[in-house]
């Protein structure tokens, strides 16, 4: 089982340019946004994960209400309960999380932007 957090930059080494980084969006490596052209796009790490057969949970998540946060407390328990029983395969959560000291926001913009701009590119619910 595998928790992926996904704060879209290199939160524990400065905040730079992730994988996951969005179009647009302004880390240590990337001042003026991230560009298609240049950097990339960003990757779809459950999306390209879950097209593999030796996977067999993938779900994204969110941290940015708590009704999410109960979302993801329960896809979280499934992963494990899913190895518990011996379940042969990966089981994978993506959370959706806030890193407001990099992006330069308050927590409560954080929390917005996950909502209004990150699931946008990363949409919420099961792939598999």
């Amino acid at each position: 089982t595998v928790i992926f957090i996904n704060n879209a930059v290199f939160g524990m080494t400065g905040g730079q340019m992730a994988p996951t980084t969005v179009l647009g969006q302004v880390t240590a490596t990337t001042q003026q946004g991230r560009k298609a052209v240049g950097e990339g796009y960003p990757l779809q790490v459950s999306e390209l994960l879950a097209l593999l057969p030796g996977t067999i949970y993938i779900e994204r998540c969110s941290v940015h209400n708590p009704a999410q946060v109960r979302k993801a407390k329960k896809a979280v328990k499934h992963a494990f309960e899913l190895q518990l029983a011996g379940s042969e395969g990966l089981s994978l959560v993506e959370v959706l999380s806030p890193c407001p000291v990099y992006w330069r926001m308050t927590a409560v913009e954080a929390m917005k932007w996950i909502e209004k701009e990150m699931t946008k590119v990363f949409p919420l619910g099961r792939l598999k």
